[in-house]
């Protein structure tokens, strides 16, 4: 343990357990804020859904904007400001009652939240070199996916206790997230940025656009993230509405998903490092396909226990994998933009995904959601499938790649 710690400087270790302690606090919630918008505005889920496709939005847009600033001047405080305007989003939906005021508190929360994540991203990929990369940001996930643990199932106690205790909990430990970050980290974008960054271009996206071997990535993992957040932002709902299952016995099963992470992902990592990445893209995202499909076949707990646990396979493989690969794709100077890109992938598939759910369950019934969401699943594997190929005799295969 003691060489594991002494491998990573400080500052890798402080934004660990500042990302562990605010997945905690996002998942308090997050899993469970379908259920909750629904009782509060007894709406159709296809109109509830579409605060998610707001949330993202409004998120797609800060991501572009927090990529350049974190770029030109430095991840640290970008980091704070964007962890106290979400904590501060997170307590204010206790006193949210009719749809404006949660439509303002969903597009603040999604302005917020994915900035602190690719500000943690680019700070990753300055303090550690790129061939200690692919096991810095499995620990990363360690950290996270017990934050994750830990969340749904304190969230779902609480939640079935009372929401606003929920909600004042999450909103007061991100907010306390911020002061860590704060008072603890250090700036570390590179010192010579000055010289680096190249002026026009749309603030350098431009050249980003240009990258198709970035790109690629991006447009198939974002397929991917519409399918996975199907998964997790319609299962809890439609699990509920349709087998009585409560809030406290549903979040064992996000809990699952961090456990399994938690005691599987450094032995799957060290697998997936004697594979060619590309192969591992492909195998993660048929693995969320074939969870995300078989919802629809599923009769209660244990059935929905056991997709996410197909998922949680997958998710295992393809996350590290492609977060690696974007930041080993990343140019230094580019690199809070290109995290920023890579990070939107997420912002699409809260977007998206249960949107096309609602629409699904609204229109032909609950268990479409899931058939719609599987083949999404099963097309990214596809395009997954087709870069590899298209780039199998241009990709060497080193010894690290993942």
């Amino acid at each position: 343990m003691r060489k594991i710690i002494n491998s990573y400087p400080r500052q890798f270790w402080l934004i660990s357990v500042v990302m562990m302690l605010a997945y905690m606090f996002h998942s308090m919630l997050w899993p469970f804020l379908i259920i909750y918008t629904s009782q509060k505005l007894a709406l159709p889920l296809t109109v509830i859904t579409g605060l998610l496709t707001l949330n993202s939005l409004v998120g797609l847009a800060t991501t572009f904007l927090g990529g350049a600033i974190a770029d030109r001047f430095g991840r640290k405080w970008v980091m704070v400001i964007s962890l106290f305007l979400c904590g501060f989003s997170w307590f204010l939906f206790q006193f949210a009652d009719h749809f404006s005021l949660f439509a303002l508190l969903m597009a603040f929360n999604g302005a917020t939240t994915p900035i602190y994540r690719l500000a943690a991203d680019a700070m990753m990929a300055d303090v550690v070199p790129a061939e200690k990369r692919i096991d810095a940001y499995s620990i990363l996930r360690l950290g996270n996916n017990l934050g994750v643990a830990l969340g749904p199932a304190i969230g779902g106690f609480l939640s079935a206790i009372s929401y606003d205790i929920s909600f004042t909990a999450a909103g007061a430990g991100i907010f306390i997230c911020g002061l860590l970050v704060a008072l603890f980290s250090i700036e570390t974008i590179p010192a010579h940025r000055e010289k680096l960054i190249t002026p026009g271009e749309a603030g350098g996206y431009a050249r980003i656009v240009r990258d198709s071997k970035f790109m690629s990535l991006v447009g198939s993992y974002s397929l991917n993230r519409i399918c996975s957040s199907t998964l997790w932002m319609l299962l809890a709902v439609y699990a509920k509405q349709n087998f009585g299952i409560s809030e406290s016995l549903y979040g064992f099963i996000p809990t699952t998903n961090a456990v399994m992470v938690i005691l599987f992902q450094m032995a799957i990592t060290s697998v997936a490092k004697k594979r060619r990445r590309e192969s591992n893209l492909v195998l993660g995202a048929v693995f969320y396909a074939v969870a995300v499909f078989g919802v629809a076949f599923g009769q209660g707990f244990w059935a929905f226990w056991l997709c996410m646990v197909v998922a949680t396979i997958g998710e295992m493989i393809l996350v590290p994998t492609s977060t690696t690969y974007a930041s080993l794709l990343a140019p230094e100077d580019m690199r809070g933009r290109y995290m920023s890109i890579y990070t939107l992938t997420g912002g699409l598939g809260t977007g998206i995904g249960p949107l096309i759910g609602g629409v699904m369950n609204d229109t032909f019934g609950p268990q479409t959601i899931w058939y719609g969401g599987g083949l999404i699943g099963g097309l990214a594997a596809f395009t997954f499938y087709i870069s590899s190929k298209r780039k199998l005799n241009t990709i060497p295969k080193p010894s690290l790649q993942i």
